[in-house]
């Protein structure tokens, strides 16, 4: 019998540069258009759920920090999104502009890693994967998201004061098929993603997984015109925004935006500290949002 993709494990630890986190395992499942979502575990299940959805054209190993720290205490869970990482990689661009196949996306890995009430974390372009869970399944599942650099709109609903200067939208050769120069855009756009420059396997790690994201679905990510802030403003569970006062990729100014729009939202801003708090105050990062689930779950 064909073992069911949601229970098939790659390995008992996962190796990632110098990094290793003993238990961790990544699966698969299907999302409700047959496309192959992988997701990465670690920590006890009985332990409180935390779901980790990374940004544009990464995976899930941007969350390493997070997950060594966590571990001990929460279940994390941290997927590959439709055309990033280990998940297929549709050809269509409709498999990216359709919200209700993000939603599906959420719920499937929910579901197969059998996640009970858990609070979704979103990094970047995670927060429009989120709002698409919310606009589709509502918020009675979950116990809350937090957003680090969040997003707040794409397509013709992004307003310009949204953008920073380093944002993917404004650098044509991160789309380009000329694999050199959208290496080198890629290269670029890693290094302004923090305020001070990550180490060197850090970064190799971070660059090689956003070359992983395919032109044509980089293309189609953005394709889609939505704004986020209608389905904030309905969330009835509480918002924990987290924002880097030197983001120069998601404006600080989109972090307050969004927090004002969620009824129970809480903005907390991390000086000098550029797009990806997580990885430049980890302990900080780790213990607000260990705070923020706790208090959501308790």
């Amino acid at each position: 019998m064909a073992e069911h993709p949601a229970r098939r494990r790659i390995s008992p630890s996962l190796v990632l540069g110098s990094l290793v986190i003993t238990g961790m395992s990544t699966s698969y499942t299907l999302s409700s258009d047959g496309t192959r979502i992988a997701f990465t575990s670690v920590g006890d299940p009985k332990l409180p759920p935390i779901l980790l959805i990374h940004g544009w054209a990464q995976q899930f190993m941007c969350w390493h920090p997070l997950m060594k720290r966590m571990r001990d205490r929460f279940h994390l869970v941290a997927m590959d999104l439709r055309g990033h990482g280990a998940s297929d990689k549709p050809e269509s661009e409709a498999a990216y502009t359709d919200t209700a196949l993000w939603a599906d996306d959420v719920t499937a890995v929910i579901k197969a890693a059998e996640l009970e009430k858990p609070v979704l974390v979103g990094w970047s372009y995670g927060a429009r994967v989120i709002a698409a869970y919310l606009a589709t399944h509502g918020d009675a599942d979950i116990a809350g998201i937090a957003l680090a650099g969040g997003i707040l709109a794409i397509g013709t609903e992004r307003e310009s004061w949204m953008a920073g200067t380093a944002s993917p939208g404004l650098d044509r050769e991160l789309y380009t098929d000329d694999v050199p120069r959208r290496l080198a855009a890629t290269a670029r756009f890693v290094e302004a993603c923090t305020a001070q420059p990550l180490d060197r396997v850090s970064y190799a790690e971070l660059v090689g997984a956003n070359m992983l994201c395919p032109a044509h679905v980089r293309r189609a990510l953005f394709r889609a015109n939505v704004d986020l802030r209608p389905v904030y403003e309905k969330l009835g569970c509480p918002g924990l925004i987290i924002h880097g006062t030197r983001d120069d990729v998601v404006t600080p100014t989109t972090g307050q935006a969004a927090a004002n729009a969620i009824k129970n939202g809480r903005y907390v801003p991390y000086e000098g500290v550029g797009h990806a708090p997580f990885l430049e105050a980890p302990d900080r990062f780790a213990d607000d949002l260990s705070k923020f689930t706790t208090a959501c779950q308790g």
